[in-house]
């Protein structure tokens, strides 16, 4: 029997990449914008940091797989210049 929490979670995606965001991350925002880009870098050829197959998954799902296992490294800058 599922509980209520992971009731919502299935039939509300943004609520499940909360629970898993990193403690770094302190937004959904940011996530979305952090994954943006290593997506990008998974399209142009990068080796996937999960074990996921690209053949059989869309490069923004490793991305978020990645990102939700710490695997994926950034920097936040200020940007007040």
């Amino acid at each position: 029997m599922m509980r209520r929490k992971e009731a919502i979670s299935e039939v509300n995606p943004s609520i499940r990449l909360q629970e898993q965001m990193p403690p770094e991350i302190d937004s959904k925002y940011r996530l979305v914008l952090i994954a943006a880009e290593r997506s990008k870098q998974i399209m142009r050829g990068a080796s996937p940091r999960v074990p996921l197959d690209p053949t059989k998954h869309k490069p923004t799902r490793i991305a978020l797989e990645e990102i939700a296992r710490g695997k994926v490294r950034f920097v936040i800058e200020d940007q007040k210049r």
